[in-house]
């Protein structure tokens, strides 16, 4: 049976503001395998890690994202809206985050944040920063465009490509393997032993998101899935240690 890997979803986001070097460092000293980040592009196209196309919720600015130049989103506190001790946090720019992932042995999982705002050339912009620090082989792009996916295997059939969905649909990973997807991102309500042996009989990678109870997370290594995606990785850590060891009678 497969072991599941670990992905921290924007980080270890329970424990710092998500998608920040804070919670990413916190991932790291976590021991996730992977860390799961969210990209949207700038007003003078700078890929940057923020999850919500606009700044409201995680930041103390208003308006959208793509309304903004690097340098000014710069000076936005991306911290204190969760903590106090967090009010030096700012946005990352995808150039930052892979200077510091390069030199980790984990994986990435970078969603390309383009169902609402289809950013021009993202796809190519963020490509070509994974190139650049040499982490292709490690990293799977995903989104809930199938437009994203067909266009990123467009310049890198080899890359690894996730399609990412909440919604239940039939012959769901056929549908992803027609996008070339190599990957089947599901929401965790969707998981069921069906939809498992439907991607193995695919050979599709199959990741689930977002794990967060411990009750989710035994199905999820009970059923061997790839991967989750978990604000908790210390706890998801613990909760596979244990179903390790107690496989039978672990429920």
């Amino acid at each position: 049976m497969n072991t599941t890997l670990i992905y921290a979803h924007r980080g270890a986001s329970s424990l710092a503001p998500e998608n920040t070097m804070a919670a990413f460092e916190l991932a790291r000293s976590a021991k996730a395998e992977g860390i799961e980040t969210d990209i949207q592009l700038t007003k003078d196209q700078i890929p940057v890690l923020i999850h919500d196309e606009n700044l409201r919720r995680t930041t103390n600015g208003t308006g959208f994202v793509q309304d903004y130049t690097y340098t000014e989103l710069r000076m936005l506190d991306a911290g204190s809206w969760f903590s106090p001790e967090f009010s030096d946090c700012y946005i990352v720019t995808l150039d930052e985050f892979l200077r510091w992932f390069k030199e980790k042995p984990m994986f990435l999982n970078a969603e390309l944040k383009t169902n609402v705002i289809e950013y021009k050339d993202i796809e190519r912009i963020v490509y070509e920063a994974l190139k650049k620090y040499d982490v292709v082989e490690r990293t799977v792009i995903s989104s809930f465009n199938s437009d994203t996916i067909l266009r990123m295997k467009k310049i890198n059939p080899s890359i690894k490509t996730a399609f990412l969905t909440s919604t239940k649909m039939i012959n769901l990973p056929d549908y992803a393997k027609s996008l070339g997807a190599d990957a089947l991102h599901v929401k965790h309500r969707l998981l069921d032993k069906k939809l498992v042996k439907s991607c193995q009989k695919e050979k599709l990678n199959l990741r689930v998101y977002t794990v967060n109870r411990p009750s989710h997370m035994k199905k999820c290594y009970q059923l061997g899935i790839d991967g989750i995606f978990t604000d908790f990785p210390h706890q998801a850590r613990e909760y596979r240690k244990l179903n390790h060891d107690n496989r039978k009678g672990f429920f």
